[in-house]
């Protein structure tokens, strides 16, 4: 993959897509689900994985809402696996149970993350070590697949200690551990206090056996200073929601919200040199952690990517 990645930038490495919107919580941060929503029929699912192959993409990250709601996920993971192509899965936990872990496993599911906001369930956040800890120990116990324990600092939580003993219990546990900043309910980006900067900082020392450790960036988000970076969203990373459109990231959906099956290497192509303007302050650790491929390359400017969009135009008018 990492091959792939250097050799040409006209693919995606990673994509995100959204089997169900509904979630079975309702994290108040959270601007990333609803209650009502069904699920994605399996066939159109089916269209986009096959879409993402054809466009050479890596690895898929599956989410939601909360994708275990979706009744037949493991098919979904099977059809990216049988492409060949990295699965990923990221649920709050609440529905694992030992068959349905086995399950994952017959489907090749390769790795799974659970975010843990807190250590006792409250009004901001009901995923807690508290209820999810028999899930941990049903994972340890019958996941054949690799596990990360995201806890978080930021948004509202309302113990920031909590991302330690959530953390701890991740490696006594035998999963990686990693930490995020999280947004406010409104997807604003707020400074970590004083308290938050601390456990943030002690949380990384915590990361040796860290899922990813491309998240330096996130040590300027804890100070509110802002990145320099080339975010390559749209191109190397592409957010699929469940209406079948490609978006920067959950962040920015709108943008430029074309439909997968019209997606092609001429779109991959031009957002690859368009700036983003929410870039310096994005808290999105999947795109920053593509973009490290192509931050040596290519610089982003406004002129670059207007001539790219026309090349596109004229290529679609011939």
């Amino acid at each position: 993959m990492v091959a792939r990645a250097l050799k040409s930038t006209d693919h995606p490495l990673l994509a995100h897509i959204i089997p169900v919107r509904r979630c079975n919580l309702a994290c108040e941060y959270c601007n990333e689900f609803d209650d009502f929503s069904k699920p994605v029929p399996v066939d159109t699912m089916f269209l986009r994985v096959d879409k993402l192959a054809e466009l050479g993409t890596s690895v898929i990250t599956i989410s939601g809402g909360e994708p275990l709601l979706h009744p037949e996920l493991d098919d979904i993971i099977h059809r990216i696996r049988r492409h060949g192509m990295i699965a990923g899965l990221i649920t709050n936990g609440y529905l694992l149970t030992a068959e349905r872990i086995e399950r994952l496993n017959r489907a090749d599911l390769e790795w799974l993350q659970i975010s843990i906001d807190n250590v006792t369930p409250d009004d901001v956040s009901k995923k807690s070590l508290k209820v999810l800890d028999k899930k941990l120990q049903l994972l340890t116990e019958y996941a054949d697949f690799h596990v990360n324990i995201n806890s978080v600092v930021g948004g509202g939580v309302r113990n920031p200690q909590d991302a330690l003993t959530i953390g701890k219990r991740a490696i006594e546990l035998g999963f990686s551990s990693t930490v995020g900043i999280i947004h406010d309910g409104e997807g604003q980006l707020q400074p970590l206090a004083e308290e938050e900067r601390r456990v943030y900082h002690e949380m990384k020392t915590l990361e040796k056996r860290s899922f990813t450790r491309v998240n330096s960036f996130q040590d300027n988000i804890a100070q509110g200073r802002p990145n320099q970076w080339r975010c390559r969203a749209g191109a190397r990373y592409l957010y699929i929601c469940e209406d079948g459109l490609v978006h920067y990231c959950s962040q920015q959906r709108g943008y430029p919200a074309i439909p997968l099956e019209q997606y092609t290497v001429a779109d991959i192509r031009r957002e690859y040199l368009t700036e983003k303007s929410c870039a310096p302050h994005c808290t999105v650790s999947c795109v920053h952690q593509v973009s490290i491929f192509d931050s040596w390359r290519a610089p982003q400017h406004p002129v670059a990517a207007r001539v790219a969009a026309q090349a596109n135009e004229l290529v679609q008018i011939e």
